[in-house]
């Protein structure tokens, strides 16, 4: 929860306090009404086994291995069904042709990455063929065994060329970018600072940090990453049996670009922190896009095609569409299996290249599915 103290923020001149709603914006048509029909597009299990599919990213441009409009997909589990295990990526076409993009091996990393490998829903996909994820790994699926992790950089060919860690990167869990030119900005997700310790409860420390990488003009020299920035924090986080933890997950910008909206799922909200690509300082937990309603537990984060912000719930298998004003305008069910139906089966979400429909993870049964 947030702090009663840090209400009275300002955030931006003459704009938001934190807690409040934004300002009203003109309606659109939601997204998700045009949407009716739910198909499999592939499996994401690799050769090697590994489940449990949690990041998404549709790839932009054609470089390498990797080809305009696929999907890229990160697993969280190796074939064991042990959480935080995961090392590899797919590559899924949108005609449904997978092949392994990458598999990461924890004992020849470029670089620190503390505790090993175990793929998160943190993924972008960057136009130069650059490929970031995000790396929580413990030794036996446990929180009690989760360590800090890191960003890979991996080059379009799926090799990992660098690692990224530091203090303020503790168990990155998602990610978006937006690039400008020679330079990228990275928003990540943390949900390890305290959690183990606490066993189970309730703190209030996960962050969302900014990392800017300035980009190579030619294929041989690395990304260089600035020191991440601590742009939002006190967000509610804790360990889970089932989900391994809790916290702060998805992750999108809105139109313009300045607006980071925050899947706050421990507090059942999407937060909305204002001038994300420039502030030097927190927002703390943000402004309040929405709470409750359809919400239920929301994970992973979209922009429609609209300006609208497309979620996925943790705790049932709902999409719901929120405008930039606040208002939950329309829901779609994605899985509607299990008890309760579709709990724990969604996480990371991409709308499709052409934008007209969107796809998701379901980790039920280890699948790329694609709204349309």
């Amino acid at each position: 929860m947030t702090r009663i103290s840090r209400t009275s923020i300002l955030l931006t001149a003459g704009a938001v306090l934190l807690g409040t709603a934004l300002p009203a914006a003109a309606a659109a048509t939601p997204f998700l009404n045009a949407l009716t029909t739910v198909s499999t597009v592939s499996s994401t299990v690799p050769g090697n086994g590994d489940i449990n599919p949690y990041g998404v990213a549709v790839v932009a441009h054609s470089t390498g291995h990797l080809q305009r409009g696929a999907v890229l997909v990160s697993n969280f589990n190796a074939a064991s069904n042990k959480q935080g295990t995961g090392t590899t990526i797919m590559q899924i076409s949108p005609t449904g042709k997978a092949s392994l993009f990458a598999q990461v091996d924890p004992a020849h990393l470029p670089g620190r990455c503390p505790g090993g490998v175990g793929l998160t829903t943190a993924l972008s996909v960057l136009s130069s063929g650059w490929v970031i994820v995000g790396s929580l790994p413990t030794t036996d699926g446990t929180a009690a065994t989760a360590k800090a992790g890191c960003l890979l950089v991996l080059d379009s060919h799926g090799r990992v060329r660098e690692t990224i860690a530091d203090k303020k990167i503790n168990g990155p869990w998602d990610m978006t970018a937006s690039e400008h030119g020679n330079t990228a900005d990275l928003f990540v997700t943390n949900v390890l600072n305290g959690t183990v310790a606490a066993g189970g409860a309730n703190v209030n420390r996960g962050t969302v940090v900014r990392i800017r990488l300035r980009l190579p003009d030619h294929g041989h020299r690395l990304p260089v990453a600035s020191s991440p920035v601590v742009i939002g924090s006190g967000f509610a986080e804790h360990s889970d049996p089932a989900a391994l933890v809790v916290g702060p997950t998805g992750l999108t910008l809105g139109r313009h670009g300045q607006t980071l909206y925050v899947a706050d799922t421990a507090s059942n909200r999407i937060a909305a922190i204002p001038n994300a690509s420039t502030r030097t300082r927190t927002a703390f937990t943000g402004a309040n896009l929405t709470s409750g309603g359809h919400l239920n537990g929301p994970l992973g984060l979209a922009l429609a095609p609209n300006g609208d912000v497309l979620s996925v719930n943790a705790a049932d298998g709902l999409a719901v569409e929120t405008t930039p004003a606040g208002a939950q305008v329309a829901n779609r069910t994605l899985d509607a299996t299990g008890i309760p139906p579709g709990a724990g089966t969604l996480f990371g979400l991409a709308v499709t290249a052409d934008r007209t429909g969107v796809y998701f993870v379901d980790d039920g049964d280890n699948t790329l599915k694609i709204l349309h």
